[in-house]
C-alpha cells in the first residue's frame, strides 16, 4: 500500500453551545477555553447563583419545552390521571377477588350463610377502597417532589399492586407528552466509561475493600473539597430522534419494511427484549458520541499505551496531538486550548493529574514522565477507549457487555472499521480482481514507524483481555471437588472476592501483566457474559436478604484426574479459555504454556476450595427458587435463540 493516504476526514458534528445567565454562544466543535483568571471565575459563579435564586433567564421556566408541571394542582391532577388508568383498576380488583379466596378458605366469609353474597360485595368494597387509598398514597410519595425526580424502590419483589402502579404512572407521562429522564446506566461509572444500560471511594470499591458506612463527621469534615478547584463540568446533546421511528428502523432491518408498527410483533418477548437491548445501547452510543475528551484523559491514554517505562515531554506532547487528531477525525469533541500551545495544556494537565499518578524522573537529559499509579490513572484512559474500540471489534461478542458499540450491525461496523484503519496507513487491505478483501496486514507505514499506532490499539485493549481471561480462569476454581456434590451453590459476592484475589496473587507473581484486570467492575461484567453465554448458571432468590449463588453449567465443567484429584487442563471451559488468551499480551503469558495452566490451575482450585468449603452448609435452593431458575433458563434460551442475542 502507498505510504502517502491521507487521513480518514473527521466526522462532522454539531457546534458547541455555552450558557451564561440568559446569554447563549455559538462555538465550532473543537473550541472551548479552559483558562480563565480567578476573579472571572469567581463573578461568574457569583452571578450563576444570583440568576438560579432569582429565576431569571432561561431557569425562569417561561418558555420551557413539553407539558407544564410546575402549576398548582398539579400533583392532584397526576394522582387523578394514574388512578384511573384501566391496567390499576384491573390489578386492584384482581387483588380484592385474591384477598377473598383467602378469606373464604379461611371461614372468615362463609358460603353458607344467607347474606354470603351482600357481605361479600361490602367486604370486596372495603378492599377495593384500601387498596385505593394505599395507591394514592404511593402515587403522592412517587411525584410530590419538587427535585423534580420519579421516587420509586430500588426493588419491587413480589408486590404486585406497587408494580402495576408504576407502568400505570409510566404509561401516564409518556401518553402525556411529559418529558421523561432515564438514568439508563443505573448507577454512577467507577471506571471513567459509560456502563452498560441496566435492563432489569473508587480505587477502594474497585479493589473490593469493604464500603464504609456514611456518618456525620465524615460529611462535615468534606466541606473542605468545596473549595477545590477541581475544573468544569461540560453538558452535551445529542440530536433528538424519534422511538417510533427507531422501532420502524429495527422492524424493517428484521423483517422487511413495515406500513406501520407491528404491535404484535413487539409483544412477543424475544422480539421486545431484543429491541429494548438494541434501543439502550443505542442512547449509550450517541451519549459516547457527543462526549467531550479532557486534557488529562488524553495524557493518561498516552502514558497507559507506551510499551516503554515512560515517556519524554516531547513524545509526550506529539502523541497528546496525535490522539487529538485520531479523536477529532473519528467524530469525538476534544476539550480545545483557545490558543494556548500544546505543551501548556500538557503541563496543566499534569498539574491536575498529580504526582500520586504521574511522576517525573529527575536528573535525566530531558522530562521524562511516568504511570505511578496505572489502577486510578485508567480511569482517565477509558474516557476515550470509546473512541477506539471498534479497532477490536473481533472480539466485540467477549466485550458485548463491556464497551458500547454501534447499533448498525457487525458487518457494517467491520467495513468501517477496516476502511478508516486502510485510511490512516496502518493496515492494507489486499483485494482480488472484484475488490473481495483477501488479506489484511500491517502496511510499510505503520512497519516503518516500529507499530506505535497498531500498540496503541493493543495497549488499549489488552487490560480489559486480561481481566475476561482472569475471569475465566477464576471459573476453574468453582470445579466440585472430588468429595463434594455437584449441586453446591457458590455465593456470587465471595466468587467476585475469590477472583480478585487470584488477580492480585497472579499479578504480583508474574502472571497477569495489568493490574487493572482485577477491577471489579470488569469482572462483574465478565461473569454477567459468562451467564450469557450459558457457562455459569446464576440462581436469584426472591428473599432480597439471600445472596445470589451461582455454579458451572453441567456441560461446562472440567473433569478431574482420578488419580491425583487435580483439575484437568481440557474441557470447554478450558478452551474458552484459551482462545481469550490468544488475544492477551505477547510476552511470557503467551510462552510459558504447560507451567503456567499449571500453577494458575492449582491455584484457582485452591480458591475454588475454599469456596465449596464455605458453601457446603447450603447444599441446595428452595424449590421456588428452583422454579424461579428454570424459568430464567428456559427465557434464555428463548431469547438466545429468537433475537441471536
Amino acid at each position: 500500500m502507498a505510504d502517502n493516504r491521507t487521513s480518514s476526514p473527521p466526522r462532522p458534528s454539531a457546534p458547541d453551545l455555552e450558557i451564561l445567565g440568559d446569554q447563549v454562544t455559538l462555538h465550532p466543535r473543537t473550541w472551548w477555553s479552559i483558562w480563565q483568571g480567578s476573579g472571572q471565575v469567581l463573578w461568574s459563579s457569583l452571578r450563576e447563583v444570583s440568576l438560579h435564586v432569582s429565576g431569571t433567564g432561561w431557569r425562569a421556566y417561561n418558555n420551557f419545552i413539553g407539558q407544564p408541571i410546575f402549576y398548582p394542582g398539579f400533583s392532584e391532577n397526576m394522582i387523578v390521571a394514574v388512578m384511573s388508568t384501566p391496567i390499576l383498576q384491573k390489578r386492584i380488583s384482581e387483588l380484592a377477588e385474591k384477598r377473598l379466596g383467602v378469606e373464604e378458605q379461611q371461614g372468615l366469609l362463609n358460603k353458607d350463610d344467607l347474606s354470603y353474597h351482600s357481605k361479600r360485595s361490602q367486604r370486596k368494597s372495603a378492599i377495593e377502597h384500601s387498596l385505593q387509598e394505599l395507591s394514592e398514597k404511593l402515587t403522592s410519595d412517587m411525584i410530590c417532589k419538587m427535585e423534580r425526580a420519579m421516587w420509586i424502590r430500588r426493588s419491587f419483589g413480589d408486590d404486585a399492586l406497587y408494580t402495576t402502579l408504576v407502568q400505570s404512572y409510566i404509561d401516564t407521562l409518556l401518553q402525556g407528552g411529559y418529558n421523561f429522564e432515564c438514568f439508563i446506566e443505573g448507577g454512577r461509572s467507577r471506571t471513567g466509561k459509560l456502563l452498560p444500560p441496566k435492563f432489569e471511594g473508587y480505587v477502594g470499591e474497585l479493589l473490593g475493600i469493604p464500603k464504609k458506612k456514611e456518618n456525620l463527621a465524615d460529611f462535615l469534615s468534606a466541606s473542605s473539597v468545596l473549595s477545590l478547584k477541581l475544573g468544569r463540568v461540560d453538558v452535551r446533546f445529542h440530536e433528538p430522534w424519534s422511538l417510533r421511528d427507531f422501532i420502524l428502523q429495527q422492524q424493517a432491518r428484521s423483517s422487511g419494511v413495515p406500513k406501520a408498527l407491528d404491535f404484535e410483533s413487539i409483544n412477543i418477548p424475544s422480539v421486545r427484549q431484543k429491541l429494548l437491548r438494541t434501543l439502550g445501547y443505542k442512547v449509550l452510543s450517541d451519549i459516547n458520541a457527543v462526549s467531550v475528551v479532557m486534557p488529562t484523559a488524553l495524557v493518561g491514554t498516552v502514558l497507559l499505551t507506551l510499551r516503554g517505562r515512560g515517556v519524554g515531554k516531547s513524545e509526550l506532547i506529539r502523541r497528546v496531538e496525535w490522539i487529538s487528531e485520531r479523536v477529532r477525525n473519528k467524530g469525538g469533541r476534544v476539550a480545545h486550548f483557545a490558543g494556548a500551545t500544546t505543551s501548556v495544556v500538557v503541563e496543566r494537565a499534569l498539574e491536575v493529574l498529580g504526582k500520586d499518578l504521574v511522576g517525573e524522573v529527575d536528573g535525566l537529559a530531558e522530562e521524562t514522565y511516568y504511570a505511578v499509579d496505572r489502577f486510578q490513572l485508567s480511569f482517565y484512559r477509558n474516557m476515550t477507549i470509546h473512541l477506539f474500540i471498534s479497532e477490536a471489534l473481533f472480539l466485540s461478542q467477549l466485550f458485548r457487555g463491556e464497551f458500547i458499540y454501534h447499533t448498525k450491525g457487525l458487518a457494517v461496523n467491520l467495513d468501517n472499521t477496516l476502511h478508516n484503519l486502510e485510511a490512516d496507513n496502518i493496515i492494507e487491505l489486499i483485494r482480488d480482481p472484484e475488490g473481495k478483501i483477501i488479506t489484511i496486514g500491517l502496511s510499510n507505514h505503520e512497519r516503518s514507524v516500529g507499530r506505535e499506532n497498531y500498540d496503541f490499539y493493543c495497549f488499549l485493549i489488552w487490560p480489559f483481555v486480561e481481566a475476561f481471561w482472569l475471569g475465566a480462569v477464576s471459573l476453574m476454581g468453582f470445579t466440585p471437588p472430588p468429595n463434594k456434590p455437584n449441586d453446591v451453590w457458590l455465593e456470587v459476592k465471595k466468587a467476585h472476592d475469590g477472583a480478585q484475589l487470584l488477580g492480585k496473587t497472579l499479578y504480583h507473581q508474574g502472571d497477569l501483566s495489568y493490574f487493572e484486570a482485577v477491577n471489579k467492575e470488569t469482572l462483574k461484567n465478565a461473569y454477567q457474559r459468562f451467564e450469557d453465554e450459558g457457562i455459569v448458571i446464576l440462581s436469584k432468590s426472591r428473599n432480597a436478604k439471600m445472596q445470589s449463588k451461582s455454579r458451572l453449567s453441567p456441560e461446562w465443567t472440567p473433569q478431574r484426574d482420578l488419580e491425583t484429584g487435580m483439575i484437568i487442563a481440557e474441557g470447554k471451559l478450558w478452551d474458552f479459555i484459551e482462545k481469550i488468551a490468544k488475544s492477551r499480551r505477547e510476552g511470557k503469558n503467551r510462552r510459558d504454556g504447560a507451567t503456567v495452566s499449571t500453577r494458575v490451575l492449582r491455584l484457582a482450585d485452591e480458591l475454588g476450595q475454599a469456596l465449596f468449603a464455605e458453601g457446603s452448609g447450603d447444599l441446595g435452593m428452595s424449590e421456588e427458587d428452583k422454579e424461579e431458575l428454570q424459568r430464567r433458563e428456559k427465557r434464555r434460551q428463548a431469547l438466545k435463540a429468537r433475537a441471536h442475542l
